[in-house]
């Protein structure tokens, strides 16, 4: 089960990020797919493309958990991103360590090859936030 925003949390953040032009983008796709993270993730990636979403991938997974996937080793290793978001944590509602988080992504992204823009690295952003940085790193921590 994916996790979904709600409208509250969707406002509060949009609140916060008002002077944030690109993760105004994100929010109004967040409405539009009803706070899902996955399928809003999607469409702005592919709209980025400027190709068309895939109605159903093959592989079943969205491209929100392939990308998170690809960047767990950066997101769950990186002590000074962790660092970051467990400021956030302890202050939520400063706007400057939220955008702090999603400049962090965006850099994350391209140092690893992956063209993250602001209004995508919002939603890995909300996504995380969401389920916490730590459970995403144990829960997809892989067997050694």
């Amino acid at each position: 089960m994916e996790p979904i925003l709600t409208d509250a949390e969707i406002n509060e953040k949009r609140a916060m990020l008002q002077d944030y032009a690109p993760a105004q983008q994100a929010f109004a796709m967040l409405e539009k797919h009803n706070g899902r993270l996955d399928t809003s993730f999607d469409e702005l990636w592919f709209r980025g493309e400027k190709m068309a979403v895939p109605q159903q991938p093959k592989s079943g997974k969205s491209l929100l958990q392939v990308t998170l996937k690809t960047l767990r080793a950066e997101l769950c290793g990186n002590d000074g991103l962790r660092a970051q978001f467990k400021d956030y944590t302890k202050n939520p509602g400063s706007a400057p360590l939220l955008t702090g988080l999603i400049v962090a992504i965006v850099s994350l992204g391209a140092s690893s090859g992956i063209p993250i823009d602001p209004s995508i690295a919002t939603i890995v952003v909300l996504y995380l936030l969401k389920i916490g940085l730590n459970i995403f790193c144990e829960y997809t921590e892989t067997a050694q």
